[in-house]
């Protein structure tokens, strides 16, 4: 995705914009400001991005979805929350809470960042001229953001690899499986937007893997015969009873990190972090986080981008209980294929210990946290 030039970043389309909804809004609802033809009284106490603060510009005419959005992984970043906390004490959520702030706050989202510009991190600009979009654009908006695993995983972007195959064959976009619910943190029942409906609460959801979101979309929900093993794939059929994951037999290589540091620059006062790269990996573990929505014994895990030291800089040990989540975590790769190396037979996968997250895979220092993961013994070959 190319940078958009100055001009395009601030660029509204006198004829298009205006025949739109937004566009007969007078520009000072939202943006303040004074109606003056002078730009430095114009620009008084303008606001620059209303959508920062959903609740005093967007829910005049959309008050469900910014009532909501606050609950939402986009604009409270609670997945990182809930893994911070896990990894940390109390007694130190005020150094951490500082570094999130330098480091992890700036990539929140807000409403425009969806639905009228580009996100801030990658440039910011409009889209299209102000045009506000009902969908959000999948390579200006969802992977600019979640462009390096997700992004480059659906796409095709790893040399040799194919892109997914929904969108190899279908030109499936994200929202196609991530719905609106779930992206506007839908945390109660169908009444609160349809009152017809009775009610059911449910609580904010505090992870993407997090059982309590009724909107986490599934393979299943479209798979459900090969999933039940109704369909005539053996493979299916001897794995009806919810052993793998769909990815463990559908998935190719994807990526995996190590070692995240955080750093205030000397230089320039920027905060900036750095990493030892990524790798390609296909690897299988144990399920760390086995429910009922989740109930595979086997899944794809793939080693995520934490470290004991990582936030070093804004105290010592911070990650004091680091071993109390996995490094090697439950994962879901964006990049399915019907025909994978380890779906070509049933050898392909049972007895390689190539495919299999074993104790010799793991560095020493991170066996104690992986030990939920860790396959103990590779499941044995198989007369076919």
């Amino acid at each position: 995705m190319a940078p958009l030039e100055p001009w395009e970043k601030v660029l509204v389309d006198a004829e298009v914009f205006p025949t739109t909804a937004h566009g007969e809004i007078s520009c000072l609802e939202c943006h303040k400001g004074v109606q003056d033809p002078d730009k430095e009284i114009a620009h008084t106490d303008l606001v620059v991005q209303p959508s920062e603060d959903s609740g005093a510009n967007c829910s005049e005419c959309h008050p469900v979805i910014s009532n909501m959005f606050p609950d939402s992984l986009h604009a409270g970043q609670g997945g990182y929350w809930t893994v911070l906390d896990a990894r940390s004490t109390p007694e130190d959520h005020p150094e951490i809470e500082e570094m999130f702030g330098n480091h992890c706050q700036s990539c929140h989202t807000s409403c425009g960042d969806c639905h009228v510009s580009q996100p801030k991190w990658t440039g910011g600009g409009f889209i299209s001229g102000h045009v506000f979009e009902k969908e959000p654009s999948m390579t200006r908006n969802c992977t600019a953001c979640h462009g390096s695993r997700v992004g480059n995983e659906y796409l095709g972007k790893h040399e040799d690899l194919k892109a997914d195959v929904h969108f190899r064959q279908e030109r499936m976009k994200c929202n196609d499986c991530h719905t609106s619910h779930e992206m506007h943190g839908q945390t109660t029942g169908c009444s609160y937007c349809h009152e017809e409906m009775p009610e059911s609460e449910h609580a904010p959801t505090n992870h993407r893997y997090d059982d309590d979101d009724l909107q986490f979309p599934t393979c299943e929900a479209c798979h459900w015969d090969a999933a039940d093993g109704n369909d005539e794939i053996e493979m299916h059929q001897s794995h009806e009873e919810n052993t793998l994951s769909c990815e463990v037999c559908h998935s190719i290589s994807y990526a995996s990190c190590d070692s995240c540091h955080v750093q205030i620059s000397e230089e320039t006062g920027n905060p900036f972090f750095t990493t030892e790269g990524d790798y390609l990996t296909f690897m299988i573990g144990r399920n760390p986080i086995q429910s009922e929505q989740k109930p595979y014994e086997y899944v794809t895990v793939r080693h995520i981008p934490v470290d004991r030291n990582a936030y070093d800089f804004y105290g010592e040990d911070l990650l004091s209980n680091f071993d109390a989540l996995p490094t090697w975590a439950y994962s879901t790769p964006h990049n399915t294929q019907l025909l994978t190396p380890q779906a070509e037979s049933c050898n392909a996968c049972h007895g390689n210990a190539d495919l299999f997250l074993t104790a010799d895979k793991v560095i020493a220092e991170e066996l104690t946290a992986n030990k939920s993961v860790i396959v103990e013994k590779v499941p044995s070959t198989v007369e076919e």
